[in-house]
């Protein structure tokens, strides 16, 4: 068993940075030194727009307006609808970091895909519902519950930060079904973020995939090193 609490570890980054195949990559590295989870922290709207699509008679209607509602959800003015759908998103989040917390109890080493954050409300992976009031109560109420969630979340910090931060144009090539902007937006605000992190590992994302998990690999070596980890020999327990 472990004698030290397993770490957090959290990989950001836009959408185009790689995210998920260097966490993909990742789970099997931590796996070297004990058992490790991954987790994924952030909305996963097109997730509940799939799920809400099944639901018997009205699932497609509704699935299709949750998927239309959810481009929209980062937006000022908020309908009753897109308050819902942020409700649905913040009860999924909640309900996930939930399960993360108890995996870390169980010893297990998490690896977050995202992380929430109340540095810069209305980046990503923050609060989506402003916090000036707005004339809807039901919205009043929805947005004090995520203020209440995300403070709740973001007590419990990460071990380790790791940043993958790409260029605006590669970001571009390699997800151009997005809009230019909303990347802009995205890789503007990560070097802003730290989530109070003990450590924050800084990576070019705009090299070659082979380059960018050897230079994560050999950071997350180093940072398990560091805090007294050694990798566990197979027959033998963590």
């Amino acid at each position: 068993m472990y004698t030290k609490s397993p770490p957090v570890i959290a990989v950001i980054g836009s959408d185009g940075s790689g995210k998920s195949t260097v966490c993909e990559h990742l789970v099997s590295t931590l796996s070297d030194y004990g058992t490790a989870s991954y987790v994924h922290l952030g909305k996963q709207a097109g997730n509940v727009g799939r799920a809400a699509a099944n639901l018997p008679l009205i699932g497609k209607s509704v699935g299709n307006k949750i998927e239309k509602t959810s481009a929209k959800v980062n937006k000022t003015h908020h309908t009753t609808l897109s308050g819902l759908v942020v409700g649905i998103f913040l009860i999924r989040r909640v309900r996930r970091f939930r399960n993360m917390l108890k995996l870390h109890q169980q010893g297990h080493i998490i690896l977050a895909d995202r992380y929430p954050h109340l540095q810069v409300p209305g980046a990503y992976d923050s609060l989506t519902l402003p916090t000036t009031r707005s004339k809807n109560p039901l919205i009043n109420w929805i947005a004090k519950r995520e203020v209440n969630a995300f403070t709740w979340m973001t007590q419990h910090r990460p071990d380790l930060v790791i940043k993958l931060n790409v260029s605006l144009d590669v970001a571009c090539a390699r997800k151009p079904d997005h809009r230019r902007e909303a990347l802009k937006r995205k890789i503007d605000i990560t070097p802003k973020l730290d989530f109070g992190g003990k450590k924050i590992i800084n990576i070019d994302a705009d090299q070659p995939l082979e380059l960018v998990l050897s230079q994560v690999d050999q950071s997350v070596d180093e940072f398990m090193t560091e805090l007294g980890f050694k990798k566990v020999i197979k027959g033998e327990v963590a």
